[in-house]
């Protein structure tokens, strides 16, 4: 087994794109938002360009997803399998 430093907010939960359940990098979120709020880019074609749900995309943009900032690291243990995953 090998360790990971991963963000955690302040109740040591996962948050980000070390969240378990996160598809997205936080540089695509971050991406996302900036070409929504560019005004060129809806949310269907945010959807197909990311792969994922409008809905998905609907809570990135209005910040209801994906809108925790780290608050601190914590190294957790993880499988050799998953060592290059990010």
């Amino acid at each position: 087994m090998d360790k990971r430093t991963i963000a955690v907010n302040e109740r040591g939960y996962r948050v980000g794109q070390d969240h378990q359940g996160a598809v997205l990098t936080d540089a695509e979120v971050e991406l996302m938002r900036e070409m929504r709020e560019a005004g060129d880019w809806t949310y269907d074609a945010l959807a197909e360009k990311f792969g994922v749900s409008k809905s998905a995309v609907a809570g990135i943009c209005r910040y209801e997803r994906r809108a925790q900032a780290a608050t601190g690291w914590k190294e957790v243990r993880v499988s050799a399998d998953e060592v290059g995953e990010t």
